[in-house]
């Protein structure tokens, strides 16, 4: 791991990120006290997107019994 100091990091930001980014990791020093260390964060795992027209929810039926026709006093309730 390498060491630069404030001043470094301060002036050559965009260079130690870009290094970071490939993997490698830096410690920050003021004077000779290390006070921060520089390094890639981990990404976090991302759920896949549904595709288009796909459910999250778990799948269901809809019974034929949904689909049969109103009895008489079914329909006398409804005021049919």
């Amino acid at each position: 791991m390498t060491t630069i100091t404030t001043h470094e990091a301060k002036t050559h930001l965009s260079r130690y990120l870009a290094e970071v980014e490939m993997g490698k990791e830096f410690i920050i020093a003021r004077g000779k006290s290390a006070v921060a260390m520089l390094v890639p964060m981990k990404k976090p795992k991302q759920k896949p997107r549904p595709k288009v027209g796909e459910t999250l929810d778990p799948k269901w039926e809809i019974p034929d019994s949904a689909f049969a026709p109103l009895t008489d006093e079914e329909l006398k309730e409804w005021g049919l």
